[in-house]
């Protein structure tokens, strides 16, 4: 009998190999089929993650090709780049705001001591998380007014309602413009000092406090202690 020809043996261990790599290799997944409000909210969580990761300086094209999906798909939810930013800012801050915060605020059947602790506490536990600080700092650096509409927000509802809580439980005499601007920049200072812990963490590395809780009480404490006096000194 003929003995096989040496091409036609290596071809057929080739062949075999090929067989074995292809049994050994991952079956692919059938991609799932998801409803539109699904894809949906699968894009934006996707893109979140992006934007906190990368900045806001991607086209269309890397955005869909990061989210696993393609750029006209990406266009048939988002018919622009701005459309997308402006949902993710949305997802990340203007639905987590608490309507109840300015009622807790406002709430005088407890110490102003107890309802800014108790606020403060809810506040951190809402922003003191990567996407939210990463998002924030970058749109403030790279999106020119994308921020200003939750921190208008912020001073007409939590900053604008703590000074008036302050001079109701403080009985203090009412303010001039100028001196009302001021005791603004009072209360940027405590918000500020909360916000920067999460700056601490997700933007330098650095360790923070573990108990959160206990140092927002501490700078509550402290900021009650010491800015009362400065706004009666403010007033002669």
């Amino acid at each position: 009998m003929a003995k096989p020809a040496a091409g036609n043996k290596a071809g057929t261990v080739r062949k075999t190999a090929a067989a074995k790599l292809a049994d050994t290799a991952p079956k692919a997944r059938p991609t799932r089929r998801l409803a539109p409000e699904q894809r949906e909210e699968q894009i934006v969580q996707k893109a979140i993650h992006y934007f906190a990761a990368h900045g806001f300086s991607a086209s269309t094209h890397d955005l869909a090709r990061e989210i696993g999906i393609t750029q006209p798909l990406l266009y048939r939810y988002f018919p622009s780049k701005e459309a997308l930013v402006a949902r993710v800012f949305n997802e990340v801050y203007l639905s987590r705001w608490n309507p109840d915060w300015e009622d807790w605020l406002k709430d005088r059947s407890l110490p102003l001591r107890e309802r800014m602790t108790r606020y403060y506490k809810d506040y951190a536990r809402i922003i003191l998380k990567s996407e939210w600080v990463r998002i924030f700092v970058q749109a403030g650096l790279t999106r020119e007014g994308i921020n200003s509409r939750y921190l208008q927000r912020m001073r007409e509802r939590i900053f604008d309602v703590v000074l008036a809580e302050m001079h109701h439980e403080y009985r203090l005499a009412k303010p001039t413009a100028q001196q009302y601007e001021e005791e603004i920049e009072m209360v940027w200072e405590i918000h500020a000092s909360i916000f920067y812990l999460g700056m601490r963490k997700w933007v330098y590395g650095l360790t923070i406090p573990k108990d959160v809780d206990r140092i927002i009480e501490q700078k509550v404490a402290v900021f009650l202690e010491g800015a009362p006096c400065v706004m009666r000194e403010m007033r002669g």
